[in-house]
């Protein structure tokens, strides 16, 4: 299985950093992405693919349904064998959103080249794949989940630095926001780019709101990357440069930030491109 393509996140605005602490990130794309059909198999692997062919009319259906039925759904492609895998492999592709679950089995999650179609592994000890799951909607419910289960509602309390004037404050309203909000409300952000931070205000912040279990990568309008908090609802959300530098840093209270969601209109829009690709494999 390939690398997956997430790095390790520093949050926190005073994290950025120094001669001697770099990031570890990966190059990420310079361009905005944008939809690209991808390479279909050729038609002697697409006529033995019955099975993977069985999986994308589960897909077409489904999406074509999603924008009025709505939930999740989920077809586990644990069983398909090398063959129908390669198959769904090059039809699905890789998109724009990548996801890491951190727990006792990691989940990762690649959207596909449909928006609102993903692909979820359990990976387990020595990168071996547990479970293998396609899931059409917004975003994986398991990222909800974990995201949710694993916080606090409450902003715990740390001794403030002498010299971390601004942190306090922002503190404050993340603990109002946060603990009064329900699920489905808008996002409130903060923008740390526009505030006066010390260092000091920023390994604070870093420190109250450590990362929690869920880690995006988007790579849309640029690259964005997400990490959830040990706080409920909040996230640092952090927009990057072609060279992987932080540009824009902010704190988001919210289910999920909506630069990760696949809207209503995506995911019907994806529908119409999943039939497409259905079509061809299926007049071949």
């Amino acid at each position: 299985m390939k690398d997956f393509p997430i790095p390790v996140v520093t949050v926190g605005p005073g994290a950025q950093e120094t001669a001697d602490d770099e990031f570890r990130y990966l190059e990420l794309p310079r361009e905005m992405s944008t939809f690209q059909m991808p390479g279909l198999p050729d038609p002697e692997s697409a006529r033995g693919a019955t099975e993977a062919r069985g999986v994308l009319r589960w897909l077409a259906a489904t999406t074509a349904a999603w924008p009025e039925v709505g939930g999740p759904a989920t077809f586990d492609v644990g069983s398909l064998d090398a063959a129908n895998r390669a198959v769904l492999d090059q039809v699905l592709g890789e998109g724009e959103v990548s996801i890491i679950v951190s727990g006792e089995r990691d989940l990762r999650i690649q959207e596909s080249v449909f928006a609102g179609v993903w692909r979820l592994r359990v990976v387990g000890p020595g990168n071996s794949v547990e479970r293998d799951l396609v899931e059409v909607g917004p975003i994986p419910q398991s990222v909800l989940a974990a995201a949710r289960e694993r916080a606090e509602p409450q902003v715990p309390t740390l001794p403030v630095p002498e010299d971390a004037f601004s942190a306090p404050p922002i503190l404050a309203e993340v603990a109002d926001r946060a603990g009064s909000r329900r699920a489905g409300e808008p996002a409130h952000v903060i923008n740390l780019s526009l505030l006066p931070l010390s260092p000091a205000d920023g390994r604070h912040l870093g420190e109250v709101l450590a990362a929690g279990p869920v880690r995006i990568l988007s790579r849309g309008y640029g690259s964005c990357r997400i990490t959830s908090t040990i706080v409920r609802d909040t996230w640092w959300v952090q927009y990057v440069n072609g060279y992987g530098k932080p540009m824009v840093e902010s704190i988001e209270i919210t289910d999920v930030p909506e630069v990760a969601i696949a809207s209503r209109e995506d995911i019907a829009d994806s529908a119409s491109r999943v039939a497409e690709a259905l079509e061809w494999l299926e007049q071949n």
